[in-house]
């Protein structure tokens, strides 16, 4: 049962070789573009929304933050895409492997922090111990804001795993209950039935809000930094 459970998180494999590499890729073949001086509506749609959620996303930065446009709105685009990836049938979601989710989340954090220590080190020192801190509560507050900044790429990607593994366990035993219950009960299977296109319909949006959610924090450390 629990391997019939957990059979859809694990990475797929062609002859013992992994191709979670050639899934990642697939989305993005399916992104419009154009090729001609004029777009159709399903570009303009496309680049519409993406200006509109940059708009969202760099309203708050500097100049120097604004220079991470095109990393945050192709981070959303990867994140999302591959999120939306997972509900279709027979198909594998990648960022319910926690590694691939910690590989996008320490980079970045990473880089931010640097940027901050490099470009306003003083600023960056002071978070770790805020004015007015009792003189000898300074070491163990020094200790608990280190680890709470050391934890914050821990806390991206765990919340994408889960939110969305979470999704997906819900939506396969709800699927499977509604397999028993054709036989046994028709009139109950329908409710289920019901109860999992609404839970489809709602993993739809949790996979594009936690998509923005991870962009959005990554946006709100680098907004920290800058």
């Amino acid at each position: 049962m629990n391997e019939n459970l957990f059979a859809s998180f694990i990475t797929p494999a062609i002859m013992g070789i992994p191709v979670v590499i050639l899934i990642i890729l697939i989305p993005s073949i399916f992104f419009p573009s154009s090729s001609r001086l004029i777009c159709n509506r399903l570009v303009s749609l496309q680049q519409w929304l993406i200006q509109l959620v940059l708009k969202q996303l760099m309203t708050m930065h500097s100049i120097k933050g604004r220079t991470w446009s095109l990393m945050l709105i192709s981070l959303i685009l990867f994140i999302g895409s591959t999120n939306l990836l997972g509900l279709l049938p027979h198909s594998f979601t990648p960022t319910t492997q926690l590694s691939m989710n910690l590989g996008m989340a320490i980079p970045l954090w990473a880089a931010a922090v640097i940027l901050g220590f490099r470009h306003k080190t003083k600023k960056s020192l002071a978070h770790f111990l805020p004015q007015g801190t009792p003189i000898p509560l300074i070491p163990m507050l020094v200790i608990i804001e280190t680890i709470s900044l050391f934890i914050q790429p821990m806390a991206l990607a765990v919340r994408l795993t889960a939110n969305i593994t979470a999704g997906h366990l819900l939506m396969h035993l709800i699927g499977g209950a509604t397999m028993v219950l054709t036989s046994i009960s028709p009139a109950t299977s329908s409710i289920t039935f019901t109860i999992l296109i609404l839970l489809t319909i709602l993993e739809f949006a949790v996979a594009l809000i936690q998509a923005y959610v991870f962009t959005l924090l990554v946006s709100l450390y680098l907004h920290d930094n800058t």
